[in-house]
């Protein structure tokens, strides 16, 4: 088993710009780092799907997320470039299908596309989503995932659901990457999100802060894989984690 490590580069939602004034030099910034992974040889770098900064909304710079993804297809050469991940509640799923296949294309097939269900209440009251309790947000995911697919995969999907609806689509270029663009869903709801991922995901990212909690929903998404008969193996697993560069020396207290 390979193991590959990427880097979140600063966007602006964890306040890690905020030490720069002007808009454009925040931009470049995040470029450089972008470029310095690549040449680190990362194998993939990320960005957040969030309009507001945590742990509080500031005032400050924060970058949308697939205007960036778009942006650093063309800023970089060989490193993949992924989203952790995009708030479904944000984009209808056939527009954020036709929005991928074109980055894909702009990337020459280096786009990871992530998606899940969303959670940061704040936004989502801010931007005029409203915040739907968590059973339909979940509902409104498995929907998005499946209509997602379809763009990908026919030629004029149709799909009929509570959330969402579409009739014959056309989605051309569908991307460069085949069969199609990776799935990468991220959370670690064991009922929706694990069988969703056993069923269409080529990966998924499982939070909980801990390797137990970690390898938990994964014994999950094996039981999901066996039920459907998917192989797990197939699946990519990933987990994030804050890392804390110091000088040489530096105490880390």
């Amino acid at each position: 088993m390979s193991v590959k490590f990427g880097v979140f580069v600063p966007q602006g939602w964890r306040l890690d710009l905020v030490e720069i004034d002007n808009p454009l030099a925040q931009y470049e910034a995040m470029t450089a780092v972008a470029r310095r992974a690549e040449a680190a040889a990362f194998d993939s770098i990320w960005v957040y799907d969030h309009f507001h900064t945590v742990p509080t909304p500031e005032i400050e710079t924060t970058f949308e997320c697939w205007s960036i993804t778009a942006g650093l297809a063309r800023d970089t050469k060989t490193i993949k470039i992924g989203q952790m991940v995009t708030c479904n509640g944000y984009r209808n799923p056939a527009l954020l299908a036709k929005i991928a296949s074109t980055i894909d294309v702009m990337s020459a097939g280096r786009l990871l596309c992530g998606l899940g269900a969303g959670w940061y209440e704040h936004e989502w009251l801010a931007y005029g989503y409203g915040f739907p309790e968590i059973p339909e947000r979940m509902r409104a995911f498995r929907e998005a995932v499946e209509i997602i697919i379809k763009m990908w995969t026919e030629e004029k999907p149709t799909y009929a659901g509570k959330h969402y609806t579409i009739n014959g689509p056309i989605n051309e270029p569908k991307g460069i990457q085949t069969p199609h663009i990776p799935l990468w869903l991220g959370g670690g709801g064991e009922k929706v999100t694990l069988k969703l991922v056993a069923k269409y995901a080529q990966a998924c990212n499982v939070g909980g802060g801990n390797p137990e909690t970690v390898a938990q929903k994964l014994a999950i998404l094996k039981e999901h894989c066996d039920t459907l008969g998917r192989d797990y193996n197939a699946i990519t697993k990933s987990t994030n984690i804050n890392v804390f560069m110091l000088e040489k020396g530096e105490d880390a207290e």
